[in-house]
């Protein structure tokens, strides 16, 4: 390239530096120190995720019941087995990466609905108990964090993170896909420029205007503002070949009353008149011929005009000048749909479609989406999925789906929701898929720890106990190599970054803390074994130690955190099994006997307080609870049973009704999981012998 000479004018052989620039939206974070572009590092985030859950609703209540009736199901089943549906936890930068491997290409429609409002309160108002009383919850830590990167710099880094999951979004699309983003107008413009640098100016189909109420605005409290009532829905391609089915609304009657105001009077259907001559005349190809004495340019052949007027749909006007085609009310598609969408309206406070979250979307407004830009059988998904609008529409309409969230509230929704769905459609003889739950897991963590610990695991420890406002102990100073601090007069344990807490490793850390002289210790840990609370509990009989078991909270992942996160103890879980017998079979279910939730997201202010309300009234705190009557810690959590509060029904049972029969005596491990009101799990196991 040669370089500018100002010596010289400026021209095409010493171009100004100016003449060469591009038009392009620039924001802090886009180009790095050098002026290099920031890449996504695809290889860096991406990871092998866990299958955590797998969800077949019917097939597994019929297995539950013993093998004819898995027979009779397989016999009759209306489910589909080309694809099982996935539906995973995680920060969705790292989601998307993992998935390129197996599905780079070969996404037909995704519809993202991103947080585009920089002051929005994101607390919910969740129903306990009976749901005659409502509690706030906070977003989860670890959704705080994202908020925060996500606007921490304003529009710069809202631009950056949605640009890099966009890339990503790119590159698992299909030739043939379309991206639909929906958006507040506050962001939408920006949002335009980004989509038009990823996608390419020609991949724009339109901007959508969703009129999602008919509020009157908000000038009676003092606005000095229009009432905003409309969200923008941005439309690319990525190629040429998008799918694209045009859909139409039904006609007004004013429409109706207007332009079909003749009627047959054979059939008494309504028609109206419509022009068969050839707009473009001979240009544009069509054909010149005398029909009925008329003659001109035709849209029809001869033949078809001849088969149209033995149908009696050809008629010739009262001039006999011109001629005219019926075009029966019966026949029309209705008026075909624009750019601005008025006649979807947010769900109603009394919708039985409502589940709860405040961002949930209409789901004829994802059906429009979907019925417009996908085909039965084609793979659509939703990296910010929320409420799980996008599977319920996905799975009523025949499409296999992917969605993911980072908050645990919103795959508790949407996993609920889509069990509801399965029934619902095999219950109707149509067809559905199985689902499977997903997340990151350990493999998240470390990535953090590679990241910003340099793989030390003795550099975690120290970064969880500055945080947890303990004492560090030095290797010299250590009573044990298993215990790590001080807290007051308790120790400290703080397990290894990629390790579960067991049992056995509770019984070192009870037999450590004893030969210290200490009567209590803290168990720091990211996981611990489902069913360690009793044994913990015999622990502190047998060594005469306590052991409390706390959870790391995700949020010190954050970077450049300082201030501590709330720590709380794991919740209390304890069930038992419920065996009964009977000269022709033997059935076990499984009754909750204890519960106190753990409380992670309950604000701070209100934590006292509920604290002693779930200690009188656990049970009030459960949202689900489900049962795998044959649980191996190999394969994933088999929901055999489960039952959970609706909006309509807040009832709950406590003793599970699954009447489970097993095919041959011996023991077996039931593992049980309940999910608290605010969207965080907790697992145990318990033996029963038949």
């Amino acid at each position: 390239m040669t370089e500018s000479n100002p010596t010289q004018p400026w021209g095409p052989d010493n171009p100004h530096p100016l003449s060469t620039m591009k038009t392009e939206l620039v924001w802090e974070g886009k180009y790095d120190e050098f002026g290099n572009r920031r890449e996504v590092d695809v290889a860096g985030s991406s990871m092998p995720m866990q299958k955590i859950e797998t969800i077949d609703q019917p097939r597994s209540e019929a297995a539950s019941k013993g093998g004819e009736f898995l027979l009779d199901f397989e016999n009759t089943t209306s489910r589909k087995d080309d694809f099982r549906n996935r539906l995973i936890w995680g920060d969705n930068k790292l989601v998307m990466a993992s998935l390129l491997k197996e599905f780079r290409g070969s996404i037909d429609l995704i519809y993202i609905d991103p947080p585009f409002d920089v002051g929005a309160d994101f607390t919910l108002d969740v129903a306990i108990g009976d749901g005659k009383e409502k509690l706030s919850k906070e977003q989860s830590t670890l959704e705080m964090v994202a908020y925060r990167d996500m606007w921490g710099k304003g529009k710069d880094s809202y631009l950056q993170m949605l640009h890099e999951r966009l890339l990503l979004a790119r590159e698992l699309l299909a030739d043939s896909g379309t991206i639909y983003v929906h958006l507040g107008k506050g962001v939408s413009y920006l949002v335009r420029s980004l989509l038009d640098e990823v996608f390419g100016s020609a991949g724009y189909v339109n901007e959508i205007t969703w009129k999602r109420s008919h509020a009157h605005g908000d000038t009676g409290q003092g606005a000095t503002h229009f009432g905003p009532v409309t969200e923008s829905i941005m439309v690319w391609h990525k190629g040429d070949s998008a799918s694209w089915n045009p859909q139409y609304t039904d006609y007004t009657e004013e429409i109706v009353d207007r332009d079909y105001k003749y009627e047959d009077p054979e059939s008494g259907e309504r028609y109206r008149l419509m022009p068969v001559d050839g707009p473009g005349g001979a240009a544009k190809g069509n054909p010149y011929y005398e029909f009925l004495g008329v003659s001109g340019y035709w849209r029809y052949s001869r033949d078809t005009m001849q088969r149209l007027y033995e149908q009696g749909e050809i008629i010739l006007s009262s001039t006999g000048k011109s001629l005219s085609r019926k075009r029966y009310l019966k026949d029309a598609k209705g008026t075909p749909v624009t750019d601005l969408w008025d006649d979807v309206n947010r769900i109603s406070p009394t919708s039985s479609e409502r589940v709860g979250y405040a961002t949930q979307k209409p789901e004829a407004l994802l059906e429009r989406v979907f019925c417009t830009s996908s085909n039965e059988g084609d793979l659509v998904a939703d990296f910010f999925c929320g409420s799980g609008t996008t599977g319920a529409v996905a799975e009523k309409l025949g499409r296999r789906w992917i969605m993911a969230d980072l908050g645990r509230y919103a795959i508790h929704t949407s996993r609920k929701r889509m069990i509801d769905v399965q029934r619902e459609l095999a219950d109707q003889q149509k067809p559905y898929r199985a689902f499977d739950v997903y997340n990151l897991g350990r493999y998240e963590r470390q990535w953090w720890q590679a990241e910003y610990l340099e793989g030390a695991d003795e550099e975690h420890r120290k970064v969880v106990l500055e945080f947890f406002r303990a004492e560090i102990l030095g290797p010299k100073n250590r009573p044990s190599p298993l215990i790590h601090g001080r807290k007051g007069t308790a120790l400290c344990h703080v397990d290894q970054i990629d390790s579960i807490f067991t049992r056995d490793e509770a019984e070192q850390v009870a037999i450590a803390t004893s030969h210290a002289g200490a009567i209590e210790c803290y168990c720091l840990s990211w996981e611990f074994e489902m069913d360690l609370r009793l044994t913990v509990n015999a622990l502190e009989k047998k060594h005469g130690v306590r052991l409390k078991l706390i959870q790391i909270p995700r949020e010190i992942m954050e970077r450049n955190r300082t201030a501590p996160p709330p720590w709380l103890e794991v919740a209390v879980l304890e069930a038992e099994p419920v065996v009964k017998k009977s000269s022709a079979r033997t059935n076990v279910d499984v009754k909750l006997t204890n519960f106190m939730p753990s409380l992670a997201e309950v604000p701070t202010k209100e934590l006292e307080a509920i604290k002693e309300r779930a200690v009188k009234s656990g049970f009030d705190f459960i949202d689900f609870w489900a049962v795998d009557f044959d649980w191996d810690p190999s394969r994933p959590f088999n929901h055999h049973w489960q039952d959970y509060r609706t909006r309509k029904d807040r009832s709950l049972s406590t003793v599970s009704k699954a009447e489970h029969s097993y095919d041959k005596p011996g023991t077996y491990t039931i593992c049980v999981k309940v999910v608290d009101t605010f969207g965080c799990d907790t697992s145990i196991t318990v033996d029963v012998t038949v």
